[in-house]
């Protein structure tokens, strides 16, 4: 029988466009996928939980790690530190599981220096510039301030589309679940992923 090399599948999005919201749809029907759990430096959220959500450390202990070479990717963000640790994700990667990741350009970009070959990146746009925001103010978990800040920073954000796979304009949640896991299948099926495939056709031809 033949098996399969994971792959990491990368959603990126300026904050509010839906990538958090479709990782947890992906998440939920998708039982092949798993969700990378980054470190980070900073504070939890209401109804995070440490270990599922994020593993909250200090920034002191985030930049001892670094040096320690821990993280597969890390990036500053809003003034606060997230990375991936490297050996749970190649564990993952090895048994044949995909990993989920749910992180900006900046760790994409480590990510495709490092492991470009097991990479699948997705950027994730808004419709608008006001949906966009309105969605950063339903959402309420953040000051007035926070919002503006990170609608200032979503052109920037957005510029990054083509250093990306595919990209998906997130008019309606349902839809773009959809489109990611039509991305998901097709990958899922390349022939660079599949394992002992050499060995398989030889076997068929010798017959």
């Amino acid at each position: 029988m033949l098996s399969r090399r994971g792959l990491m599948l990368v959603l990126s999005s300026p904050s509010g466009a839906g990538k958090t919201s479709i990782s947890r749809k992906l998440l939920e029907i998708d039982d092949n996928i798993n969700l990378s759990v980054s470190a980070t430096t900073r504070k939890r959220r209401p109804g995070e939980v440490e270990g599922k959500d994020y593993h909250f450390v200090d920034e002191t202990s985030f930049k001892l790690k670094i040096n320690q070479n821990y993280f597969l990717e890390y990036a500053e963000v809003f003034d606060h530190f997230y990375g991936t640790p490297a050996e749970q994700v190649a564990d993952r990667l090895e048994q044949g599981k995909d990993v989920l990741f749910d992180i900006d350009w900046q760790g994409t970009q480590q990510l495709k220096a490092n492991a470009r070959d097991d990479l699948v990146s997705i950027f994730i746009l808004p419709p608008s510039l006001a949906e966009l925001e309105r969605r950063l103010h339903t959402r309420a978990q953040d000051s007035a301030d926070v919002v503006a800040g990170r609608m200032a920073k979503a052109a920037d954000e957005m510029s990054h589309y083509p250093e990306y796979d595919y990209v998906i304009i997130n008019h309606d949640l349902a839809l773009s679940v959809q489109a990611v896991c039509q991305i998901l299948a097709a990958e899922r099926l390349k022939r660079e992923r599949l394992v002992g495939l050499t060995d398989f056709v030889k076997r068929l031809r010798s017959r």
